[in-house]
């Protein structure tokens, strides 16, 4: 897959503007746990409706969105807004009734949905989720929709730490964090390359411990000219063309 990344915002606590994000990613320290964005481009009563996860994913939509035409979109999440699940469930163990609205905005889809009806955006959405791949799903999907012609995809990457009684899981996530970007076909900015092969036990990942999609952001921010990313049997290749 080619493609173009034409550009990109992030957020999470502590963090906020590329110039702090890149600097965090070329040598990364202990973010908070807690904070959450002031998103007021979103509509006061919506917005009161969005716990914090969907508010740090939307502010770096926003961010990266801004003003443009509506476009395509790819909302990706190894664990999604868990936090509101296991309330959930908790309230089921102990009989509670279920609040629809709690129930409607659990799902993977609920943070592009309050997006789209911000917005009135009646464009395409998908929701990813892909274990330690789903940034490179994300991707997979945005190219399949530039390569049917969509102009522009906007991709949008988040997560937060697992709650109680999952925090003891491994690959936990330190602390929550989103980022967007536009992807355009190859040739409207720094131009991509993507691929996924075997792995041959020569692969060359980061030497330090960011999470994948992290890393992801780190390539795509800065001038490096590949990245690897080894999973189990198979190996994702990121080429940045000179």
């Amino acid at each position: 897959m080619v493609f173009s990344v034409h550009h990109w915002a992030a957020w999470a606590p502590g963090l906020v503007g590329q110039d702090a994000w890149r600097a965090w990613l070329s040598q990364p320290f202990p973010l908070p746990a807690e904070g959450t964005p002031p998103l007021t481009e979103m509509p006061a009563m919506m917005r009161r409706r969005v716990d914090r996860l969907g508010r740090i994913a939307l502010q770096a939509t926003y961010t990266c969105h801004g003003e443009a035409p509506a476009c395509p979109m790819v909302f990706a999440s190894r664990y999604g807004d868990m936090r509101r699940s296991v309330e959930l469930l908790e309230q089921l163990a102990r009989g509670t009734p279920l609040s629809p609205t709690s129930f409607s905005l659990s799902v993977h889809n609920a943070i592009g949905a309050l997006y789209s009806i911000a917005r009135g955006d009646l464009t395409p959405q998908s929701a990813v989720a892909a274990g330690a791949e789903t940034v490179e799903a994300a991707f997979v999907e945005a190219c399949g929709l530039v390569s049917e012609g969509a102009p522009e995809v906007l991709v949008v990457v988040y997560d937060e730490p697992r709650p109680a009684p999952f925090e003891h899981f491994p690959e936990q996530v330190a602390f929550p964090h989103a980022w967007a970007c536009s992807v355009r076909p190859a040739g409207q900015g720094p131009t991509y390359r993507l691929s996924c092969g075997a792995a041959s036990g020569e692969t060359t990942p980061g030497t330090d411990a960011l999470p994948e999609e992290l890393a992801v952001l780190r390539f795509l921010a800065s001038d490096a000219g590949h990245f690897e990313h080894p999973v189990g049997a198979r190996v994702w290749r990121w080429h940045r063309d000179a």
